[in-house]
């Protein structure tokens, strides 16, 4: 490894073996731990091309990664040799109003980005729950978040990409254009596939118009179906919601311990959450009452308008602490299953049965509307290897569940290691051969992102 030095000069910039701080050897939850003989902090394109090159050469395994948000061990070196940490590549290189796009470099943080855009008066929709997840990161697994349901995800924000391939080769792949029927679209492929394809240096990605007006709504229901069914008639009302989210009562509960804030409307077991946002707050309200129709006739017990600014707050803060606030309870296993929209109130009811059946605590809560449901598989007290046993059989089950109402293995968090087993009992074996044939001819010594998404 000691051409490293050779490559990037800076020795803070090049670190060794047992100096490798632990949180670089895993992702977010910190319980899958890899090993890595270097982990090296690159400033530019050209430094990545060549320790690509100096990789490729000695054949030497490289692990991307950006802030570490990942939940499934993406940036988990399983294979040793270089940790290829990109967050100091981290500069908005030019916001240009006239084509409406922004080109970043892939270390820069999404909520930095989006205060920024705003500034401008733009709007950058993509909006997954970790807010301080880095865009290159958010590209490669094509996160979705609460904003999906109107906006759609990543992908859909996605113009162009400078992509440094196992090689040591600088691709640049789509630009500022909004049509592109130019060949296969390559860009397509690097979105979503998790560092194994190519390293993003920098990205293109479309803006809109920031919207003026922004109005939350929740509904609260005297049980998680009720409030689930709604959801498609909440779709079929033509209402054009920005996001559609469910959750449970007894998630809420957590929620408001963790950040110590209040949900309105207690007397409820379950609630849709709902914005609507726009430039003419008349037309907004005019939507919002057509809600209260359609609500009223799918059981809903009220229709409460969130305008003053705290309650507004309070509501998001606790919808997006759901995770850490049974994590602080509990050590979990973190699930995004995707069915279709009209298979998510019974694949709940499915997963409340299971909890009942294996007495494995399930927190359930998610996108209503686009069918991506977030489960937390609790430990509890339950002993290692009592945790290891539950766990493996809950997630069997779940997992085949979805795949029989024809959904997916993952909505927006992507495979890593966690999930490959899974995906590949789910996906036809041609498919996962079509995955393994464009990765071998990108990547023919297999070392870019190794053993991550199949073997």
């Amino acid at each position: 490894m000691d051409g490293l030095n050779c490559v990037i000069p800076d020795s803070e910039r090049v670190i060794f073996d047992s100096n490798i701080e632990e949180k670089y050897l895993s992702d977010t939850l910190g319980r899958l731990r890899g090993r890595a003989e270097a982990l090296v902090f690159p400033e530019s394109t050209k430094e990545v091309s060549d320790i690509m090159k100096y990789a490729f050469e000695h054949g030497i395994p490289v692990t991307p990664r950006g802030a570490g948000t990942n939940l499934v061990g993406s940036t988990v070196p399983a294979d040793g040799g270089i940790v290829l940490d990109l967050s100091r590549m981290n500069r908005v290189l030019e916001i240009d109003k006239e084509t409406f796009t922004a080109t970043v470099e892939p270390g820069v943080v999404l909520e930095d980005f989006q205060k920024l855009v705003e500034s401008e008066g733009l709007f950058y929709p993509p909006d997954p729950g970790e807010k301080t997840a880095t865009i290159g990161g958010n590209i490669s697994t094509n996160a979705g978040g609460m904003r999906a349901v109107k906006y759609g995800v990543t992908r859909d924000y996605v113009r162009g990409l400078e992509v440094v391939l196992a090689d040591g080769s600088v691709a640049e792949l789509g630009g500022k254009v909004v049509k592109d029927s130019s060949g296969l679209s390559l860009k397509h492929l690097m979105i979503g596939s998790e560092g194994t394809l190519g390293i993003i240096t920098k990205a293109i990605v479309k803006l809109t118009v920031k919207p003026q007006t922004s109005l939350s709504v929740l509904l609260p229901f005297d049980d998680l179906h009720t409030g689930i069914r709604a959801v498609l008639n909440v779709i079929r009302g033509n209402l054009d919601p920005t996001a559609i989210e469910f959750v449970e009562k007894k998630v809420v509960n957590l929620g408001e311990e963790y950040v110590g804030l209040s949900f309105p409307y207690k007397d409820a077991q379950a609630y849709i959450l709902l914005t609507f946002d726009g430039d003419d707050t008349e037309e907004i309200y005019k939507r919002v009452e057509k809600l209260k129709a359609v609500a009223e006739e799918s059981g809903a017990k009220d229709v409460l308008l969130l305008e003053d600014q705290k309650t507004i707050d309070a509501v998001w803060k606790i919808r997006g602490a759901l995770v850490k606030a049974v994590e602080a309870k509990s050590e979990q296993e973190p699930v995004d299953i995707v069915v279709p929209i009209n298979k998510s109130a019974e694949f709940i009811e499915y997963i409340n049965r299971l909890e009942q059946e294996t007495g494995v605590q399930m927190v359930s809560f998610g996108h209503a509307g686009d069918g991506n449901v977030h489960l937390c598989v609790v430990r509890g007290s339950r002993t290692q290897e009592q945790w290891e046993e539950d766990r493996r059989k809950v997630l069997a089950f779940a997992y085949d569940k979805s795949s029989e109402l024809g959904g997916l293995t993952s909505g927006e968090h992507g495979i890593g290691l966690s999930k490959k087993k899974y995906l590949k009992k789910a996906t036809d074996p041609l498919n996962l051969q079509m995955m393994k044939q464009v990765k071998l001819s990108l990547d023919p010594k297999n070392i870019l992102n190794a053993n991550k998404i199949f073997d």
